[in-house]
């Protein structure tokens, strides 16, 4: 059973579309327990930090998610909220990896917005996807580089497009939204 975190932000029905087209059950839930229990946990977001933050206290989702044992990934601001600290409304945040999210400078455009590649791919996650893929991004915030960088893109600077630590993976990217490349890292992730 997969279950995908139903909390304040977006996404969660196009995650449970894509892992369902894999093959495999799925459910959308907030239940502590169901959470606990689920063999893989992902933690969805399109929103913004501070009010989805907000939510996952109130509802006490942090602890749980903060003490999840089995794999669990993090997908654009589910990644974002799983660092310590974010510019975006001044958030802490989860703090599962010690990095800080920023605001991209703006001598591009912001959000950044479309394809993009990923490089320097590490651990199973990346398995059977060839270097130099691209991948889909809507962001206006970036995690910085880290010893738990996994993988990398370059959009006005380098920044970290996927982050491990223990059993926490995330992804700035998404996944669910990159085509066969992007299905490929989902079917890695839920083969864990």
């Amino acid at each position: 059973m997969i279950a995908i975190i139903k909390y304040n932000a977006g996404n969660a029905k196009s995650v449970y579309n894509a892992v369902t087209r894999l093959g495999f059950e799925a459910i959308i839930t907030d239940d502590f327990k169901t959470l606990q229990n689920a063999d893989k946990v992902i933690f969805p977001g399109v929103g913004e930090a501070s009010s989805a933050m907000a939510y996952l206290k109130e509802k006490g989702l942090d602890e749980v998610i903060r003490n999840l044992k089995q794999p669990t990934l993090g997908i654009c601001l589910g990644q974002q909220l799983m660092c310590q600290y974010s510019e975006e409304g001044n958030t802490d945040c989860l703090g599962i990896f010690p990095v800080k999210v920023k605001l991209f400078p703006s001598t591009e455009i912001v959000p950044h917005m479309g394809w993009n590649t990923i490089y320097d791919l590490k651990t199973s996650l990346f398995n059977k996807t060839e270097k130099d893929s691209d991948i889909y991004y809507v962001h206006s915030f970036y995690c910085e580089n880290s010893e738990y960088t996994i993988a990398k893109t370059d959009y006005i600077l380098e920044y970290s497009a996927a982050l491990h630590k223990d059993n926490f993976y995330a992804t700035q990217f998404h996944p669910e939204k990159s085509a066969g490349i992007g299905e490929q890292i989902l079917k890695n992730f839920l083969s864990l």
